[in-house]
């Protein structure tokens, strides 16, 4: 079967999440994607558990389908060779150490990669780039939720800056990443050139402002905490029925609030000039959101998403990620990925959400073991029997 990426080869020197996400989206797209780890321990997200799954972590295997392991000491002379003979044979190469010195002393560098292959797409990842007075400071995800701005308007008012609880900034910038790496490989179609990306978490995670930025730069207002209320659509958040279950209401038009107050049997609240329209119930949400709730107490929840679906008003119900995962709609649109694994019986990840028609997206590989495929890659890059002996024992190999 034919895929978007056939053809292509992505070597990913990188740990954690932003870059093994990044590469995952081109394994599933078609590249043939080999993550070179550490002899030894592999990608430090191996150990980020409980979970584990027998030797895996979940962590781990939630972001490295579709991928190819070598075991590489890149620091030994043999590991180093055996890096750049499989680098020449790169299209694309995904990094995410933070120290120019360090990459020069190893010949990974970009421009010392560049020079050697005109053709190669280098794709760095760090907390802060390689410009700016941050550049190669350490990089986390935590940091860029905080420095970005992102964690300021975050939470309840009246509380503390909230993190929010998935690595947004990582996975953000995998996906920039990705994009700009299938940029850089359609540009080189016309000049035959590869490019060089300097990506960074802060800058990833700065775009997450989107209408708050524009808010700031273009009228000088600064966003406050609303909590999972919303800054400027009334009503757009959570209610509870008599059940104390919680869901969401969003009231996009005014349409949908007419039907909204003849559901609720609340007349009179579409006649009350403070409601009248989205702008006055938002200068006037402290006396609204009270009333609402009122009615909706008056039942339980699985009612209420009954009546406003039926009436076309936007509401959902607040979901376990067991019920996320298990939903109806999640099982029709395939979104759980199972695959067999060599040594667990099989190993389940989020769908990747693209949905092509003509190539579709092709899971073939489940997370590697670490080291798995030493042999055969070391094969592919035309060592001889004795070479690859040699490595296995020595430069694929853990020092003890």
């Amino acid at each position: 079967m034919s895929m978007v990426l056939d053809g292509i080869r992505v070597v990913e020197l990188a740990e954690a999440l932003a870059g093994p996400y990044c590469a995952m989206l081109l394994g599933d797209l078609g590249a043939d994607v080999i993550k070179v780890e550490r002899t030894g321990c592999g990608d430090q997200s191996r150990g980020w558990g409980p979970p584990f799954i027998g030797t895996e972590s979940a962590y781990y295997l939630a972001t490295n389908r579709n991928k190819r392991s070598i075991t590489l000491n890149y620091d030994h002379p043999v590991g180093g060779e055996i890096l750049q003979r499989l680098l020449s044979t790169a299209d694309v190469f995904i990094c995410n150490q933070p120290s120019k010195v360090s990459l020069q002393r190893r010949g990974i560098d970009p421009e010392t990669l560049r020079a050697k292959n005109p053709r190669l797409i280098y794709c760095s990842i760090s907390g802060y780039g390689f410009s700016g007075p941050k550049a190669e400071q350490p990089g986390y995800d935590i940091l860029a939720q905080a420095e970005a701005g992102v964690m300021s308007f975050t939470g309840d008012p009246g509380g503390g800056p909230l993190r929010f609880p998935i690595a947004i900034a990582d996975m953000t910038t995998g996906m920039y990443s990705a994009m700009g790496i299938l940029g850089a490989l359609y540009a080189r179609e016309r000049s035959g050139k590869g490019d060089y990306l300097d990506m960074a978490l802060f800058d990833s995670q700065l775009t997450w402002l989107a209408n708050v930025g524009s808010s700031y730069l273009n009228a000088g207002v600064s966003p406050q905490r609303w909590g999972n209320a919303h800054p400027n659509i009334v009503p757009y958040q959570l209610f509870r029925g008599s059940d104390e279950r919680y869901f969401v209401v969003g009231v996009g038009t005014q349409e949908q609030w007419r039907r909204l107050v003849g559901i609720l049997g609340a007349e009179e609240l579409g006649s009350d000039a403070r409601f009248a329209n989205n702008a006055v119930r938002n200068q006037n949400r402290e006396q609204l959101i009270p009333i609402l709730q009122g009615y909706f107490g008056a039942s339980g929840s699985d009612a209420w998403l009954t009546r406003l679906k039926a009436a076309d008003i936007p509401v959902a119900p607040i979901q376990t990620v067991g019920e996320a995962l298990g939903d109806a709609q999640t099982v029709a649109r395939g979104l759980v990925v199972e695959l067999e694994h060599p040594t667990l019986q099989s190993a389940r990840s989020i769908a990747n959400p693209i949905r092509f028609q003509e190539q579709p997206i092709v899971y073939r590989m489940p997370p590697p073991l670490l080291g798995e495929h030493n042999r055969s890659i070391l094969c592919e890059l035309r060592y001889s029997e004795s070479e690859i002996a040699a490595a296995l024992k020595g430069a694929c190999q853990a020092e003890s």
